[in-house]
C-alpha cells in the first residue's frame, strides 16, 4: 500500500478562510475546563452570527463552566482515504445571551433554552491537501 503522507501539504489558514469553513458546518465541539477536573468536550449544533459561534444548551456543568472559564470550539472535516482535511479552532469566551437572530435547531430533544455565544479571541486553522494533479480531466496524462 502506498503512503499518501509524503504527498500532502499542510497549510495554515487565514481567519477569513477559517470562518468560511466554519460556515459550511452545523456541528462542532465545545470544550471548557470543569472546576477541579479535566476539560469537557461535547458536540453541539451551532450557527455563525458574523464571527461569533451561537449554540443552545440545557442547564448543567457545561453551562456553569462556560460562565466562568475560557472556551474552545473546534470543527473539522477529514477524508481518511486521501489523508486530507481541515481543522478550525476558535478560542475565546462564552456568554449566555438572549435568543439569536440565527437559526440553531438542536438535534437532541429538550428545550435547550439557554443561548450561548462564543466570542473569538483567536481563530486558527490548518488544512492538509494533496498536491495539484497533472492528470488530464479526461483521464489522460
Amino acid at each position: 500500500m502506498t503512503s499518501h503522507v509524503s504527498e500532502t501539504t499542510l497549510e495554515t489558514l487565514t481567519t477569513e478562510e477559517c470562518l468560511d469553513l466554519l460556515a459550511t458546518a452545523s456541528v462542532g465541539r465545545v470544550a471548557v475546563a470543569l472546576p477541579g477536573g479535566a476539560p469537557v468536550v461535547v458536540p453541539v449544533n451551532f450557527a455563525l452570527d458574523g464571527a461569533v459561534i451561537v449554540f443552545r444548551t440545557d442547564p448543567g456543568s457545561k453551562l456553569e463552566a462556560l460562565r466562568e472559564h475560557p472556551a474552545s470550539f473546534q470543527v473539522d472535516s477529514i477524508d481518511p482515504f486521501h489523508r486530507t482535511g481541515w481543522s478550525v479552532l476558535v478560542q475565546g469566551f462564552a456568554y449566555e445571551t438572549s435568543p439569536a437572530d440565527v437559526e440553531v435547531e438542536p438535534w437532541d430533544a429538550g428545550p435547550k433554552a439557554h443561548w450561548v455565544r462564543i466570542y473569538a479571541g483567536a481563530v486558527t486553522g490548518r488544512r492538509i491537501t494533496l498536491p495539484d494533479s497533472d492528470v488530464d480531466p479526461r483521464g489522460y496524462r
